[in-house]
Order: C-alpha cells, then sequence, then structure tokens
C-alpha cells in the first residue's frame, strides 16, 4: 500500500496564465492535483482517457467541440484521442486522472 503527501510533490506549470499542478502515478494511472487562476487556459488531445473533478471555482470545458461549465461536484470525462480545451472562469482547483499512464508529462 502506498501514501502520498500530494503537498510535498514538486510544483509544475502548464497551459497558459497560471496552471500550477503536482503530479504522481499509480501502476495505471497520472493524478495531477492543480490550481489555477482565473482566465489560465490549455488546449491538446491525448490517446488517455481523461476525468477531470473540480474541487473548488469554475471550468468552462470544452470535450470535442461540445462546450460545458465543471464547479464542485460535477466531472467532465474525456474520451482517448478527443481534443479538449479547459479555460477557467473563476480561481480554484482540480483532480486530474489519466488512465493509462501519460508518458512524458
Amino acid at each position: 500500500m502506498t501514501f502520498i503527501d500530494t503537498d510535498k510533490l514538486e510544483v509544475f506549470e502548464k497551459g497558459t496564465g497560471g496552471w500550477k499542478g503536482r503530479q504522481f502515478r499509480s501502476p495505471s494511472m497520472t493524478f495531477v492535483h492543480w490550481e489555477f487562476e482565473a482566465g489560465a487556459s490549455v488546449e491538446h488531445f491525448h490517446v488517455q482517457e481523461e476525468v477531470w473533478e473540480v474541487t473548488a471555482g469554475v471550468l468552462e470545458i470544452t470535450i470535442g467541440g461540445v462546450r460545458g461549465l465543471a464547479r464542485p461536484g460535477n466531472v467532465a470525462i474525456v474520451p482517448p484521442n478527443v481534443p479538449h480545451s479547459v479555460r477557467a472562469l473563476e480561481a480554484g482547483s482540480a483532480i486530474v486522472i489519466d488512465h493509462p499512464i501519460r508518458e512524458g508529462f
């Protein structure tokens, strides 16, 4: 059994306008605990399925051209190989999980 203190993980930045993450992996998944500023954005696609769980703030998430809002209590699921973009409407935080492991991230 493994326990990870995410507060002790190294912080890295990605996207534009203030995405700060702490990453770790299980044997089959990649996890990132993100903190973001209002206006931060990112757009990309990858072969992994991706799940966004917003824990604070509001994100506008566009998945394959379909736009929706995600806030605490909402989850957005991105299928593999589907272009998606995320824009922070409010500062906040989210947990993002990729399956299988996202190599090179």
